[in-house]
């Protein structure tokens, strides 16, 4: 048996935060009161109201993008290296403001402080660290000599990383030229109205950055802005659609980060330990709140025993509670809308006759709370291995061969990630050349660089957004 230890709590303090009352749009480097009836955004896991926060009605948002179209001339004439000292300035104060934004982040959103602290806050400086490098440099980054920015970025983003998707939107789009209006997710507005003032703080000119809150109808008038030249959205493949519809015929550039339902692929020569964390990490990191995670466990007959055995012994030490606790592995669900579609789906998933397994678990009564799920006896045509849950639950299927692998693997309408398993090289080089996923880990599972670019296939979008490759949907080549 593994030992499961007790620990103390730890939480973090909530001193390093003042949330105001309430929060204005940023438009035009200063905060306005918006048109729109204000809405609350809440803590998930006590379901306390945090803020008041504006909606932005269309005239807000035509505001916004006149501001910065009026920004975009002097900002895109600037020397790339100007540019980049802007960038660079964020970067640091992101960086000296690290722990306020993480604690921020975990109130608003849900997620354990250990993931807001150790992983999305370092990922955001990076971002615009590695972006800030490249703002004198775009004409080496192979999209000709002279690459010219396209003008106003409208960008939508959602509520699993709202400052890491801010960071791959907003940094490229700058280090470019492009000026931007921004629509954060109406259930985790903070960070981005945090980010806000340290575009104050660093000196960026008025109208550069602007943001705009509120719910679907605030995103919608971003995208349908004509003035609007760039649009980027991450989020469901739904609104992906309409998005695209919207953005057709009117020649402007289009990126869609949308959903995701990864296979996680365990061959019987792996290293089954270093496989197990890279399951959990691949699909209860931020409690599955994520467009790649490896909701879809694909493992070889033989070792399926095995496997589950000790992926179950290691749900058992898995801690679900406070997400501001240092402990905690497993935060508060993001929201009741959300929490009842995850409902909804593993109901699904036991009346189609799999079989559904969670750890021994209290739940705490107030928040918006699920436990580490893990379904066996899973079928191709159940609804929990062709459908997005975005949840921290697990789907288990099994293969014999390579060919029955990849074949499961790519049965599906996404194509946004996959992992693998094993210790041959070959058979990694081989299965990655067929998987039909825009991102394909080996031995490992959810690692990001801002180096690497990032996007999907099929239903999963199109565009990419990291890297070099990053730069192109922000540049008129």
């Amino acid at each position: 048996m593994m030992a499961v230890f007790e620990y103390a709590p730890a939480p973090e303090s909530r001193d390093v935060v003042d949330i105001r009352p309430s929060y204005g749009l940023f438009i035009d480097g200063e905060f306005v009161d918006g048109a729109g009836p204000s809405f609350k955004t809440v803590n998930p896991a006590t379901e306390e109201t945090l803020a008041e926060i504006a909606c932005a009605a269309d005239q807000d948002v035509d505001r916004a993008v006149r501001a910065a179209s009026k920004a975009f001339g002097p900002w895109s004439a600037l020397p790339g290296a100007e540019r980049a000292k802007y960038l660079f300035r964020i970067a640091r104060l992101i960086q000296e403001r690290s722990r306020e934004l993480a604690v921020l982040e975990t109130l608003d959103n849900g997620k354990p402080i250990r993931e807001s602290r150790d992983v999305d806050l370092p990922l955001v400086a990076a971002h615009f660290f590695y972006y800030a490098g490249w703002a004198d440099k775009l004409g080496h980054a192979g999209f000709g000599a002279d690459p010219r920015p396209v003008g106003v970025a409208g960008q939508v983003i959602p509520w699993n990383f709202p400052l890491l998707m801010l960071a791959w939107k907003i940094a490229p789009a700058l280090a470019c030229g492009n000026t931007v209006v921004l629509k954060p997710a109406e259930t985790t507005p903070l960070t981005a109205l945090a980010f806000a003032e340290i575009c104050v703080q660093a000196g960026l000119p008025a109208g550069v950055v602007n943001i705009v809150t509120g719910a679907g109808a605030t995103g919608a008038a971003v995208v349908a802005h004509p003035e609007v030249g760039k649009v980027a959205f991450t989020g469901s493949t739904e609104v992906g659609r309409q998005i695209a519809r919207t953005v057709a015929g009117t020649g402007k550039k289009l990126t869609l980060e949308l959903g995701g339902k990864a296979a996680n692929i365990v061959f019987d020569d792996a290293a089954l330990d270093q496989a197990v964390e890279g399951i959990v990490n691949g699909i209860f990191f931020n409690q599955g709140h994520v467009c790649c995670a490896g909701s879809r466990l694909l493992v070889q007959e033989s070792v399926e025993e095995e496997l589950l055995a000790a992926l179950k012994r290691r749900l058992g030490t898995l801690r679900l509670g406070d997400p501001l606790d240092k402990n905690t592995d497993i935060g508060a669900i993001n929201s009741a809308e959300q929490l009842a579609r995850i409902r909804s789906l593993t109901e699904a998933g036991e009346q189609e006759g799999a079989e559904r397994w969670s750890p021994a678990c209290e739940l705490p009564e107030q928040g918006y709370w699920f436990p580490p799920t893990v379904f066996t006896r899973v079928a191709q045509s159940h609804r929990i291995a062709r459908e997005e849950i975005f949840g921290p639950v697990l789907s288990v299927l099994t293969f014999r061969t390579e060919a029955e692998a990849i074949e499961k693997a790519n049965n599906t309408p996404y194509g946004l990630s996959a992992g693998i398993w094993t210790e041959k090289g070959s058979r990694i080089l081989m299965m990655a050349d067929r998987l039909r996923a825009g991102v394909v880990w080996a031995n490992t599972f959810n690692r990001f660089d801002p180096t690497a670019p990032f996007g999907g296939y099929k239903e999963s979008g199109y565009g990419r957004e990291g890297g070099i490759a990053g730069l192109e949907a922000y540049l008129d080549v």
